[in-house]
This record gives structure tokens, C-alpha cells and sequence, in this order.
């Protein structure tokens, strides 16, 4: 070892962050000793553990359990073709290694859950949320507040994106600035509404930045601000966010001490109560349905493109958009029970919501979507 506990290939591999006022040999010695956890390796947490593992954290911990998929390419960079079918995890490490090999990367293959969560969270020093779902979102805030870690936050959507960092001492949390999350079905995801896929580098990137700031102990970070971008109008703006005293996790007396059931809070998941009357189908029990006579209707309310890569036109299904609902609504039978069906089961509980309030008689949702059945019934159908 030579400098400060750097050797010979990582003083010059960080050449020039130790020219570098305010990083020096110090300053990298700190990014070397830091531990730092990214909560997925998707959009989001492509750009920022690229840009942490080549600035030498040199503990960088990934929580993922999904795949990569074809859909992933156009935006998560940590992976390629050849990694499709891949554990994310598994092609992330390999990038990663490549990118530095002095970085250690700990991969927690699972979902976070509030029965791992704290475990996870408290054995790191900066937590980086790149998740894309509202309960996991409330989740990592929560055992951020709890473990006492800072939260830098960034999401994702269309040409829109955010950041902030949360969960700092006397600062606010995510649910200061969030206390309820959005009804079901109100705010689609990326894969139900889009995403530019430039748009992660750009907020991942600044997470990353926002992270090398805590971990060098440096400038101004983004505790009590939320930088809003539009990439379409090239615009950013600042709104301020103040510590709530009242905020349940945070405030002066926190009502919530522990972590809970966070797909129950965010109006997914089993523990769900339904949404205004729907009664939820799994995709075993629609299949039983359609095999009936007289079948349901069968309403797929995704997009055309959607419909053109995979639909259930044999089962009987007709497309009507859910931007078009209004004005083809007249067009859905009263006189047998409607199913709403889309990707994920949020459009499509919309749908089946306005249909009740309309006065259709017997409603049903397809609970997971298209996912679902292709998953339990019929893997030929391709679903975006």
C-alpha cells in the first residue's frame, strides 16, 4: 500500500479526483472505506452504481430479484443483449468488476420487505433508492428514518424526472413531501405510461453525485429541496421541503415505530382492501370464466401497440383504450358481467371503477393483468 491506504493502480485509477480540491487522497480514502446500498439495478441504478463503483466506493451493496428483459435494454445500461434471461444481479456484478475491480459488490438477491429491510439497510452508511413502485418507495424511506441513513431519491416517469435526498438529521423524509401515496391505478408506471430512456442516466446520475457529496462530507446537498426536471422543455426547477412535525415516522412524536405492511398502505398486494366494489380475478379463475356460457365480455383497455404484440382476441377480448373509455363506454354489455383487463391490473381497475360508477351492474378486474396470465395460463402471449 502506498498513500493513505491507496495502492499504486487505484492512486492512478483516481488520478484525477485526487487533483481535485475537496477530494484529494482524503476524500478518496473516505469514497474507498464508504458503504453504499442500491436499492434496484434498473433505470435508475444503472447510471448511479456505474458512476459510484468507477468513483471508488468501495463497498457497493445491490438489492434486486428480478430478470433483465428484452423491455430493459432501451434504458438500464448495466445490461446488454447477451444478459437477457440474466439475474440482473448477475450481469450488474459482471459490469461492474469491469468498470473497477477494487469495488465490492454484495448482492442481496431479494425484494426488500419489511421483514428484511432494516437488516439490509442498517449494515450501510448511504442508502439510493432506484425503485419504480410506490410500497417499495415508502418502504426504503421508512428504514432509512428508522436506521437513521440518508435517502437519496430519484424517480422516473415520461419526461419528468425527480431528485432529492431524505431521512438527513433534522431534515425532511419522503413522507413529509408524500404523507398518503396516490389511489390505485391513478399514477401508471414506466412500463404502463413510458419513460425517455435517457432520462434515468440524467437522475441517476445526479443521485450518484449526491452520494459521492454525503460520503465526502462536501457542498450543499439537495436535503430540503426537490429538483424537478423536464426534459422536453429543458427546464429545472427548486421547491423547497420542510421537516413535517407531525409526519408520522419522522415528526416530533413518530405515531409509526416500526415498518408495516406497505403494499396494504399503497392499495396493492393481498392485503389491499378493494377499490370501490371491484372484485379482483386471478387469471386461473378468468380462464374458468371465459370457458362459460355465456362467456364475460372481456375489455383490454392497454394501448393499440400493446394489443398488437399479445392480446386474448381468441378468448373473445375487444380493445377499447382507456383514454378512448368515455366515448366507447356505451358500447360495453350490461346484460353479463364485464372483466377489465390491461398490463399490470391499474388501468384496467380504473376502468372497472368508472364502469360502476356508470351503473354497469357486475364489474370484475383482472388482478396482475396480462403478466399474470401469461405467467399462469398461456406463456405464448407476448406482453410488453
Amino acid at each position: 500500500m502506498t498513500s493513505a491506504g491507496l495502492n499504486r493502480g487505484e492512486i492512478l485509477r483516481y488520478a484525477r479526483h485526487l487533483a481535485l480540491p475537496k477530494v484529494g487522497i482524503e476524500g478518496q480514502r473516505r469514497l474507498k472505506d464508504a458503504r453504499v446500498l442500491c436499492v434496484g439495478a434498473g433505470g435508475l441504478g444503472s447510471p448511479l452504481a456505474l458512476y459510484l463503483a468507477a468513483a471508488g466506493v468501495g463497498t457497493l451493496g445491490l438489492v434486486d430479484s428480478d430478470v433483465v428483459d428484452l423491455t430493459n435494454l432501451q434504458r438500464q445500461i448495466l445490461h446488454g443483449t447477451r444478459d437477457v434471461g440474466r439475474s440482473k444481479l448477475d450481469s450488474a456484478a459482471d459490469r461492474l468488476r469491469d468498470v473497477n475491480p477494487h469495488v465490492q459488490v454484495v448482492r442481496h438477491d431479494t425484494r426488500l420487505t419489511s421483514a428484511n429491510a432494516l437488516d439490509i439497510v442498517s449494515g450501510y452508511d448511504v442508502v439510493v433508492d432506484g425503485t419504480d413502485n410506490f410500497p417499495t418507495r415508502y418502504l426504503v424511506n421508512d428504514a432509512c428514518v428508522l436506521a437513521g441513513k440518508p435517502n437519496v431519491y430519484g424517480s422516473v416517469f415520461r419526461w419528468e424526472g425527480q431528485v432529492s435526498v431524505f431521512a438527513m438529521p433534522g431534515g425532511p423524509c419522503y413522507r413529509c413531501l408524500f404523507r398518503e401515496p396516490p389511489p390505485p391505478g391513478l399514477v401508471s408506471d414506466c412500463a404502463e405510461g413510458g419513460v425517455l430512456g435517457v432520462l434515468p442516466g440524467v437522475i441517476g446520475s445526479l443521485q450518484a453525485m449526491e452520494t459521492v457529496k454525503l460520503i465526502l462530507g462536501v457542498g450543499e446537498t439537495l436535503a430540503g429541496r426537490l429538483v424537478l426536471f423536464d426534459a422536453l422543455d429543458m427546464t429545472w426547477r427548486e421547491v423547497e421541503v420542510r421537516r413535517n412535525p407531525t409526519c408520522p415516522v419522522c415528526g416530533d412524536h413518530p405515531t409509526q415505530k416500526g415498518l408495516i405492511d406497505y403494499e396494504a398502505f399503497c392499495g396493492v398486494g393481498p392485503g389491499a382492501v378493494p377499490e370501490a366494489g371491484v372484485t379482483q380475478l386471478d387469471a386461473k379463475a378468468l380462464a374458468r370464466m371465459l370457458a362459460g356460457d355465456p362467456p364475460p365480455a372481456l375489455v383490454d383497455v392497454r394501448e393499440r401497440w400493446e394489443w398488437d404484440v399479445g392480446n386474448l382476441s381468441d378468448r373473445g377480448a375487444v380493445l377499447v383504450p382507456l383514454d378512448e373509455l368515455p366515448e366507447c363506454i356505451r358500447e360495453i354489455p350490461r346484460d353479463r358481467p364485464v372483466v377489465l383487463v390491461c398490463r399490470s391490473g391499474q388501468r384496467s381497475m380504473t376502468a372497472a371503477i368508472r364502469l360502476l360508477e356508470e351503473g354497469w351492474p357486475e364489474v370484475y378486474n383482472l388482478r396482475g393483468g396480462m403478466l399474470a396470465w401469461a405467467r399462469d395460463v398461456d406463456a405464448r402471449v407476448d406482453v410488453p
